[in-house]
């Protein structure tokens, strides 16, 4: 928040930490399940010059979210009195399913989203149906997002996009 400090200027007011849980509920447009917080990709929340600074990484360089999830953001932030805001956008690093939160891999799989393996694997294994946890098969490499492969379950059936692991 800002309140008239001396000679007109606007001191900011509240805390890093403030800005940061505000965002941080702020859900993700594809997967609405998921908060920028889920997805880790909230980097840094910072005050430079007297404006808060809030650096994200979008989950790949070509994200369509990426200007919604920033709308988002700013308005959120507008509603909670905070006016002086920057939202940066950085791509090094580049963003990592292992920013993905536990809590985050949890939602996913309750939502019908078999979450990421853990990158690097030699051997990449089986993905299990979110439903029976049964092997599944590869129907397209993409599925509803180009960050999603389309599966089916060998047992069951039931189709299902898998986040793949980046």
């Amino acid at each position: 928040m800002a309140r008239p400090g001396d000679a007109g200027r606007l001191v900011v007011t509240g805390t890093v930490d403030d800005i940061r849980s505000v965002v941080a509920g702020i859900s993700d447009p594809e997967i609405p399940v998921l908060t920028v917080d889920d997805l880790g990709i909230v980097r840094d929340v910072s005050v430079q010059d007297g404006t808060f600074v809030v650096t994200i990484t979008p989950t790949y360089s070509g994200c369509p979210a990426l200007q919604a999830i920033q709308e988002d953001m700013a308005a959120a932030l507008t509603a909670a009195g905070y006016d002086d805001v920057e939202i940066r956008t950085v791509y090094s690093p580049a963003w990592t399913t292992e920013w993905l939160s536990d809590e985050g891999r949890r939602k996913l799989l309750e939502f019908g989203i078999a979450p990421p393996h853990p990158v690097g694997l030699l051997v990449r294994p089986d993905v299990l149906c979110p439903r029976c946890r049964e092997k599944a098969r590869t129907v397209a490499e993409f599925g509803s997002t180009a960050c999603k492969a389309l599966m089916v379950c060998t047992r069951c059936g039931e189709p299902f996009d898998y986040f793949k692991e980046l």
